[in-house]
């Protein structure tokens, strides 16, 4: 937990849940997996989520939510954008769906008394979509945010402070503005795998982290066939009678529709990285650039994060400086000499903050 950090898309972490495992290849070099069970195996966050094995610590299923932190974005005043569950996966198994909805309710009176922002990321997308398209689920997440925000409103200046002790009554049709939800996808099976259960939850903005990025990913075949960041609605064509979307308001030609059509069809984000670390696995030039520019093609933002501990051949390193040993091989060093240059640029793109 950290109000600042050293990851660029974010302002803050907050590891309201610690532990993990290991489910997919972009698990492999864990950097939290890692330190869990190394520099921080004795913290009481960390403790038993590990065990040892010879190719180091690895995840054992466990996970904590560390209820001692569970107010820390309501203390923090000023607005953020906060990753929560760095160390960890909000939606893994182990963690009741009771105390997910109460997390969920934090964030809500978060983003309402302090205007702070929660980039949701995770694994275990089929949970989410399970979850956050169930009505109870947001029951209790609201009934919790709205004793939070009565809590932290001042009884005698409740009239002036109206907006903020009003809550609004956040369903899968309502998702709330301040939680925006990712999928962590590293190559094509896993993108295949995970993309459509997130187009299928309700959320205000959807988005990819594509790190460590391992494999080229075709956005499209991801996405039964049609682009996921086309913004095109479907409407009243039956696709979405065939059970692949939530209910959920959307508008064409000026009508309104309510049978099943998503709001809208495409991600709202895609972040890109290489992985750093021992053992790192470089991060192909082409791989990189495909995102980009399937992300340029249909102007929807993109961010690249790092290239990790690799550097392609004829890339700007972090001083500037192109890298080219003739050979065409990638360089290997620190992720701070490789920087965050693709093609001779930075990318931080951002979705507009709700």
């Amino acid at each position: 937990m950290s109000d600042g950090t050293k990851i660029e898309w974010t302002d803050a972490t907050w590891n309201i849940v610690t532990g993990c495992s290991v489910v997919s290849p972009g698990c492999t070099n864990c950097y939290a997996m890692r330190l869990a069970g190394t520099r921080l195996r004795h913290h009481f966050s960390r403790e038993g989520l590990t065990d040892a094995s010879k190719a180091g610590p690895v995840w054992n299923g466990k996970t904590r939510v560390n209820w001692e932190w569970i107010d820390q974005p309501l203390n923090w005043a000023r607005p953020r954008t906060i990753f929560p569950g760095a160390h960890g996966d909000l939606f893994h198994d182990s963690v009741a769906s009771h105390d997910i909805a109460q997390i969920y309710g934090v964030m809500i009176a978060a983003h309402h008394l302090r205007g702070h922002v929660f980039q949701v990321l995770t694994k275990r997308t089929a949970r989410a979509r399970a979850l956050l398209n169930d009505a109870n689920f947001w029951e209790v997440a609201n009934a919790d945010a709205g004793m939070l925000i009565m809590d932290r409103v001042d009884p005698l200046n409740r009239r002036s402070n109206d907006a903020r002790a009003t809550l609004d009554d956040y369903a899968p049709t309502a998702p709330p503005r301040g939680i925006w939800l990712g999928a962590s996808v590293e190559d094509q099976q896993r993108a295949n795998e995970r993309i459509p259960d997130l187009m299928a939850t309700p959320a205000a903005v959807r988005w990819l982290s594509c790190e460590p990025l391992l494999d080229f990913i075709s956005l499209e075949e991801a996405w039964h066939g049609e682009t996921a960041l086309n913004s095109e609605c479907w409407g009243d064509c039956g696709w979405c009678k065939a059970g692949h979307t939530p209910l959920w308001n959307c508008q064409r030609d000026g009508r309104q529709y309510e049978h099943g059509a998503p709001q809208r069809s495409g991600l709202d984000w895609v972040v890109v990285g290489g992985e750093s670390g021992p053992h790192a696995r470089p991060m192909e030039l082409e791989v990189a650039r495909s995102l980009r520019d399937q992300c340029a093609d249909a102007g929807v933002p993109f961010f690249f994060k790092q290239w990790g501990q690799w550097l392609p051949s004829g890339q700007m390193a972090a001083d500037g400086k192109i890298w080219s040993n003739g050979s065409g091989q990638a360089l290997h060093a620190v992720k701070s000499m490789t920087g965050r240059y693709l093609d001779g640029r930075q990318h931080d793109d951002m979705p507009v903050l709700a």
